[in-house]
């Protein structure tokens, strides 16, 4: 993705903010245009390219009304996600495709002692992204603003591993998730280092269809531990793979987006681009 598409992004994420925090005043698509010191025909124009619908649309998918309303269809089982889509055409759900083995005992307690991980940075559809894998799988990936602070970050989540950047096939194979034809996605391997009940909550994230929202007390249920709701935010909070793992999709009972890990805008970004998607 080109430099002109990352200030693309930083311009409709510009939007989205502004939108967050007037949305009780409704603007108008004079006043956000205004807001980004371009004209209401560019705006209009930027926006849809980006998100594929126009930037009211947009709007609807952000509500709280329409989270309330995707609320309503959950839980939904991965069969059923798969049964929806089909099992063939550009129509599959990405998280289909995604498969987590997690590390070994040795790799979790030794942060990373004697992994060889290869890291690049890349652009997508939300901002740029460091990405990483081992010879098994995706190990981490992260939104960055700050491509030193967001090395040290995941240096600081495997301290003893030795880094090299490299762009590898695991990495091509995970990013090509936003070109949007899923038809032709191979499986995405990811290896991660978690305890066994972060592992859990991070596959019943799997199973909330693209497009679609759910809860922490329904995940909590979902791995058959309903009193688990906060100990499931946590784990939540704590996942290492952006987007792959969509931890964005988990908003409040209230129908409000809630925080994430990222950013709100981000979160907010996301959530009505892949329901633009499903939707279209």
């Amino acid at each position: 993705m080109d430099t002109q598409q990352h200030i693309n992004y930083q311009r409709i994420a510009e939007a989205i903010d502004y939108i967050r925090q007037h949305f009780k005043e409704q603007p108008s698509l004079e006043q956000i245009a205004a807001h980004l010191n371009v004209s209401p025909f560019h705006f209009q124009r930027l926006f849809t390219e980006w998100a594929g619908v126009s930037p009211k649309q947009f709007l609807q998918f952000v509500s709280v009304g329409y989270a309330k309303q995707l609320l309503k269809t959950q839980p939904m089982t991965l069969f059923d996600a798969a049964q929806e889509t089909g099992l063939s055409g550009t129509g599959r759900l990405h998280d289909l495709f995604v498969k987590i083995e997690g590390m070994t005992p040795g790799e979790f307690k030794n942060g990373g002692e004697h992994l060889s991980i290869h890291y690049s940075y890349a652009e997508c559809p939300f901002g740029r992204l460091i990405i990483a894998s081992t010879t098994k799988g995706i190990c981490y990936m992260a939104f960055v603003e700050d491509e030193q602070q967001a090395f040290a970050d995941m240096q600081r989540y495997f301290p003893q591993a030795i880094f090299l950047e490299k762009v590898d096939s695991f990495q091509q194979q995970a990013l090509s998730i936003f070109t949007g034809d899923w038809s032709k996605i191979e499986e995405i391997k990811l290896h991660l280092k978690g305890t066994d009940f972060q592992l859990k909550v991070w596959e019943a994230l799997l199973k909330i269809p693209m497009g679609r929202l759910s809860t922490y007390g329904n995940i909590a249920n979902g791995i058959q531990n309903p009193n688990a709701s906060r100990a499931v935010g946590t784990a939540i909070g704590s996942n290492p793979v952006a987007f792959l793992i969509p931890c964005h999709r988990v908003i409040q009972s209230s129908g409000i987006i809630g925080g994430y890990m990222w950013g709100p805008t981000r979160k907010t970004a996301i959530i009505g681009w892949e329901a633009a998607k499903t939707n279209s």
